[in-house]
């Protein structure tokens, strides 16, 4: 038996505390809602939800109405790269045994939330071409210029209309495993020593396997963002070593992490104990202590 799945929509609205509300409730319609992660600079909310095959179905196909109701592409401005209103709708199999479950509801959402004539793209484990499994391949130059490499067949959407929605742009599905959202907050607001850092943190840049890394500028800080594919054979004690290493050629260090959403509890192998992850709550954000014996 598979039991629960999770999936963990990111939608393009991280500012507007009613729409965030809005948009919420509806993908939590009928899936639990186990996280809730906004940010303003990012202009993102990244959801994790919980359970069964259908539910699970329905409750992403409310939060992908909700969306296109709520969030304006047009007017979006946020450090994080987008293209669409529901950006980015993972499917994850908190074990093994649900692999094969999370790969067939993902093909069932992308089909539903095409229903809406909201363009989807599959990526990573589901894409149907290699140069398309990776997120930035649909990203670079954002929605306008994904909208005219569409117009001229150079990105066909794996379902639904061959145009970006008037007002919701694009949407990317998949299936995998857990991965780690990791931030990593520097001691100084230099974004291009962040830029320096994560260009040779991830693995495109000959770093980490599995690491993805861009450079996002806070208020008073850079941030190096990143994506781990496998948190168990990289955990984030890793990921902060790596950064130190880097960061000290620049006469920076990182000060503090955020585990955005959650991650499963080996990905805290080798945490050093001297920077702190602000905010984090193991009860509440490790995947094994929220599904506990049904996952």
């Amino acid at each position: 038996m598979a039991g629960r799945l999770i999936a963990v929509p990111n939608f393009s609205e991280g500012a507007d505390p009613q729409a965030i509300e809005a948009i919420t409730a509806a993908f939590a319609a009928e899936a639990e809602l186990l996280d809730c992660h906004s940010d303003p600079i990012h202009n993102r909310s990244v959801l994790t939800l919980a359970g069964r095959e259908p539910e699970l179905r329905d409750s992403l196909l409310a939060g992908a109405r909700a969306c296109i109701e709520r969030i304006e592409m047009d007017g979006h401005r946020g450090a994080h790269p987008c293209v669409g209103a529901l950006d980015v709708c993972p499917l994850v199999w908190p074990t093994a045994a649900g692999q094969a479950a999370a790969g067939g509801l993902a093909l069932e959402t992308a089909g539903a939330i095409a229903s809406l004539g909201i363009p989807v793209f599959l990526y990573g484990a589901l894409a149907s071409d290699p140069e398309r499994s990776e997120r930035a391949f649909f990203r670079r130059g954002g929605l306008a210029r994904l909208a005219e490499r569409m117009r001229a067949g150079e990105a066909v959407p794996d379902f639904g209309p061959p145009e970006p929605h008037p007002s919701a742009g694009a949407t990317l599905v998949t299936a995998r495993a857990p991965l780690a959202a990791f931030n990593l907050e520097l001691d100084t607001a230099d974004l291009e020593v962040g830029a320096a850092i994560a260009a040779r943190l991830r693995e495109s840049g000959g770093g980490l396997p599995g690491v993805r890394a861009i450079a996002i500028a806070l208020a008073d800080r850079a941030q190096v963002s990143t994506n781990v594919h496998d948190p168990v054979a990289v955990p984030l004690g890793i990921v902060i070593e790596r950064v130190r290493e880097l960061a000290a050629a620049h006469g920076a260090e990182p000060v503090a992490g955020e585990v955005v959403g959650l991650i499963p509890a080996a990905a805290l192998r080798q945490l050093p104990a001297d920077l702190p992850l602000r905010g984090f709550d193991p009860e509440r954000q490790l995947i094994e202590r929220r599904l506990g014996p049904d996952r």
